[in-house]
């Protein structure tokens, strides 16, 4: 099944920029989780709804490259692709863009497991509606 997902659009912050009115590189990553989280409520996945199953789904690795700065009141387009998803772990890349001129700003990655507690929780199993809506737009 495609589905028509949506880039997430960001207003860059005033307090996320720097003294020289960029946007502060950390900030990017603030960034892909909001976007990841867009993604899951677009594919019919509340995030609310997982963590109260028990399950929380940690960041295992993350990175990010910047291309070209965002400013202040800069408008971006933070597109989230799924890479990876195997039922225990998945991933991500992302594109960050100007919103308005399509300018490059940022690529990145992150991966992600799910956990109960202490252990490695697979969807399949543990959360199969969860596991379906995955597997739909893998």
């Amino acid at each position: 099944m495609k589905m028509d997902l949506k880039p997430y659009i960001h207003n860059a912050k005033y307090y996320e920029t720097d003294q020289m009115s960029i946007v502060h590189h950390s900030n990017y990553i603030r960034w892909f989780e909001e976007a990841r989280i867009d993604w899951m409520n677009q594919i019919g996945i509340d995030f609310r709804e997982v963590e109260a199953m028990g399950i929380v789904v940690p960041v295992v690795s993350v990175s990010c490259r910047y291309k070209h700065v965002t400013r202040f009141a800069d408008d971006v387009a933070i597109t989230p692709r799924l890479t990876l998803y195997n039922g225990i772990r998945f991933a991500f890349s992302y594109e960050v863009r100007d919103a308005h001129t399509g300018t490059l700003n940022a690529v990145g990655e992150s991966e992600h497991c799910f956990l109960r507690g202490e252990q490695v929780v697979n969807l399949r199993r543990a959360a199969p509606e969860l596991h379906q809506r995955f597997q739909a737009v893998k």
